[in-house]
């Protein structure tokens, strides 16, 4: 048997009437850039997340680029972020011409919130705190320190769409929230798509003003801005999605608690959730010692993997301006090299996950 790691058209299969019809819908009126479908969305997300704004852009990192800039961090500031999260977390901070400063994750692989505290100095102006892989990071305890220090809260959602911490979506605990609508994502597009969600007036609006030539009115600019505009298409269809979530999210916590239940082998490591918090499984996540060795026997298998990340952002190509060497950060390369990520997707049918398991307890 043959497993992808995704599979994205089955989803889609499901909800294949309404998707069309919105699309057809869409095309006929002629209206594609920042019309009723992206409002539409905005209020309906907003909604949804719990906040009092939410504002459609063109990508994740565009959101993330933004956010900061909306929250005017730059030059000479400092902002923390966990050393394991994706790469573009790292850009949105320094495309600003601010300075990331590491700090390790826990064992939910989310920022440990209790290192925090050690690298705030007279420069840091905000903490940028990635969900990673789907669970809600320890926000309790990351929003006392940043009120304590007076720092800003960044949250990247691009992972936890529908996330919990303490009965609390994810998006709504920070001053700016960035999201990713990446078709693979739980509310994924059919193309590219992003949003910050905030309950500041002023930080919305400065975000509209920023993703459309920093304008307002049409050939009126007020500042440098972005071209970076959520288009009425796909505003459309992550409608749909977006009334379907709750419902695939179940999906992916059913598939995710088989792969908990029934993995038995004890060359693998298991996720673990935090208590007080949710997760909505975008990826399932493992460790193992022989990580490559592993992998190989899947792939043998035809199981499809993907390692999320095998490059850690301080040692990687674009950041080696920073500095940093290897066991800088023992415990996210300890991660870089041990994690690997098994198939799960909304559509994955009984006999292929079973057939995840056996292979991977047969290992």
């Amino acid at each position: 048997m043959k497993v992808n790691f995704n599979v994205l058209d089955r989803q889609y299969k499901k909800f294949q009437n309404e998707y069309e019809e919105k699309t057809l819908n869409i095309l006929r009126k002629g209206w594609y850039v920042l019309g009723e479908e992206v409002d539409s969305f905005e209020k309906e997300f907003a909604r949804y997340i719990g906040t009092k704004y939410s504002v459609g852009v063109a990508n994740g990192l565009d959101a993330l680029i933004m956010a900061f800039r909306a929250l005017d961090v730059g030059k000479g500031d400092e902002v923390i972020v966990q050393a394991n999260a994706y790469i573009a977390c790292v850009m949105g901070i320094t495309i600003n011409g601010a300075t990331p400063v590491f700090v390790e994750p826990d064992e939910y692989y989310n920022i440990d919130a209790s290192k925090i505290e050690e690298k705030i100095t007279n420069k840091t102006k905000a903490i940028l705190v990635v969900h990673l892989y789907g669970q809600t990071s320890n926000m309790r305890q990351i929003k006392a320190i940043a009120q304590k220090h007076n720092l800003m809260v960044v949250e990247d959602c691009a992972q936890s769409h529908g996330s919990k911490f303490a009965d609390q979506k994810s998006g709504t605990f920070s001053d700016i929230a960035c999201f990713s609508f990446y078709p693979s994502k739980n509310l994924g597009a059919f193309g590219d798509g992003g949003a910050i969600t905030t309950n500041n007036e002023k930080f919305a609006s400065k975000i509209k003003v920023l993703r459309n030539y920093g304008s307002q009115k049409r050939y009126h600019n007020e500042l440098v801005g972005y071209n970076s505009r959520l288009d009425e298409l796909q505003a459309g269809l992550l409608k749909i999605k977006l009334s379907h979530l709750d419902d695939l999210n179940m999906e992916r916590e059913m598939l995710a608690n088989r792969y908990l239940k029934e993995i038995t082998n004890e060359k693998i490591s298991l996720p673990k959730v935090r208590k007080n918090a949710t997760s909505v499984w975008h990826l399932f996540v493992i460790q193992t010692e022989n990580r490559d060795e592993l992998q190989e026997y899947l792939t043998s298998n035809e199981i499809g993997t993907v390692i999320h990340y095998p490059i850690p952002p301080h040692l990687s190509e674009a950041y080696q301006y920073l500095g940093f060497s290897e066991n800088d950060f023992p415990i996210t390369e300890a991660y870089a090299n041990t994690i690997i990520s098994l198939p799960l997707y909304n559509g994955m049918t009984d006999k292929e996950i079973q057939y995840v398991i056996d292979t991977i307890n047969k290992y």
